[in-house]
């Protein structure tokens, strides 16, 4: 069976983004939130998630996170205020 993927966007109130890849978002965000997610994301405070889309393999998501990693600034900027204006933290959406 394979796993689910997630590909996802953490920001800050600058906003400094992160792309990052993970098979458990919840798990992977909360780490984030803790500054443990990684050094850039404890380093500048990435602590809201501000995007992020469910694939069906981790494989696809792998494919996806480079897509958007290839995208310019403001076309991931873009790309959030599409789906979440207000720079939301999407965190209590995704938790269960």
């Amino acid at each position: 069976m394979k796993k689910t993927g997630y590909v996802y966007i953490m920001a800050n109130t600058r906003p400094t983004l992160y792309v990052g890849v993970t098979s458990n978002i919840v798990k992977r965000v909360y780490e984030h939130k803790q500054e443990r997610g990684s050094m850039f994301t404890a380093r500048y405070l990435l602590t809201k998630l501000v995007y992020y889309e469910t694939l069906p393999t981790i494989e696809a998501a792998i494919i996806r996170e480079k897509q958007l990693k290839n995208l310019s600034r403001q076309e991931k900027l873009d790309l959030i205020v599409r789906n979440n204006p207000s720079f939301a933290d999407l965190y209590d959406s995704i938790k269960q």
